[in-house]
């Protein structure tokens, strides 16, 4: 096929050797083949930013993926995948009913985010399925943390002018379980169900496990894959204590430098668990992370 154009794109979603990416001053995602540097082809995620070459028709070529700013990865089955490049917002979406609220995954999420300094958006689903109410309570508690957080209904439209104003200009990855409704919220934000058809052999369809990208004014969304797990891997616990925000000050008045908040006498973290400050699902949380959990 003939060359027309060169330029930077932007990674949309990934097939088996292909990619779809968005040309910077274009909408429609092309499908792109890889190229081969030094016998391998270039491994990208969502988000990345390539160098690449427009051909005949739809069609495209990846030369070089540009350095990342950042990097998003998990643990599945194992093994660290990669979810996404350079994302700068963590939109963390959980449904308050069907699923169940895991709250620990969460918290998991935000330590994430605060080791990554990446900025950190709660986003509550399905109020109308929380029989217990406590959508609200749970939205207060990461509010008085500091994070901004929202109950949205998609299907209702409700709060969902809010959180695209809040994701508007930011780099952003929805993630969270399966079932939580972050397809049903990137659709109602903009995103289309399906980037195009892609097969094992990059001509077939596009499966449910590859992240979509939604390109916005100033930024992007990428609407990542359900995840059963997400690991920190093994930290310290002063590496933790930073990860929950509302730790660190009380973890200066433990009564050693070394405290790991578990069991030690005199520990300014536990002293304001029991007060009230710090509050017992988030205490819970970074014990499991401690534990490996």
């Amino acid at each position: 096929m003939r060359v027309t154009a060169e330029g930077y794109a932007r990674v949309v979603a990934l097939g088996k050797n292909v990619a779809w990416i968005v040309f910077e001053e274009e909408s429609t995602p092309r499908l792109a083949s890889l190229k081969r540097a030094a016998g391998k082809r270039e491994m990208l995620a969502p988000g990345d930013l390539v160098r690449a070459r427009r051909l005949d028709g739809d069609r495209a070529i990846v030369d070089a993926r540009e350095p990342r700013t950042s990097v998003l990865q998990r643990r599945q089955g194992g093994r660290t995948k990669v979810m996404a490049a350079n994302v700068d917002t963590l939109a963390t979406v959980s449904a308050l009913a069907n699923p169940p609220l895991r709250l620990a995954l969460l918290d998991q999420l935000l330590a994430f985010a605060e080791l990554h300094e990446l900025q950190a958006l709660v986003v509550l689903t399905k109020p109308d399925l929380d029989a217990g109410a406590t959508g609200p309570a749970v939205e207060t508690l990461y509010r008085r943390l500091g994070y901004a957080s929202l109950i949205v209904n998609p299907k209702a439209g409700d709060n969902v002018d809010a959180l695209r104003d809040r994701l508007a200009g930011r780099h952003a990855l929805l993630t969270g379980v399966s079932g939580v409704g972050k397809s049903s919220l990137f659709r109602a934000l903009g995103g289309e169900a399906h980037v195009g058809e892609v097969s094992r052999h990059g001509l077939g369809r596009q499966t449910t496990t590859a992240a979509r990208l939604y390109r916005t004014p100033g930024g992007f969304l990428i609407d990542s894959p359900g995840i059963a797990e997400f690991g920190l891997g093994t930290m310290a616990p002063a590496e933790l204590t930073e990860a929950f925000r509302e730790f660190r000050e009380p973890s200066r008045e433990c009564r050693f430098s070394d405290c790991t908040h578990l069991r030690e006498p005199g520990c300014g973290v536990r002293a304001a668990l029991d007060s009230g400050t710090i509050a017992g699902s988030r205490y819970e949380s970074y014990a499991r992370i401690l534990g490996g959990c």
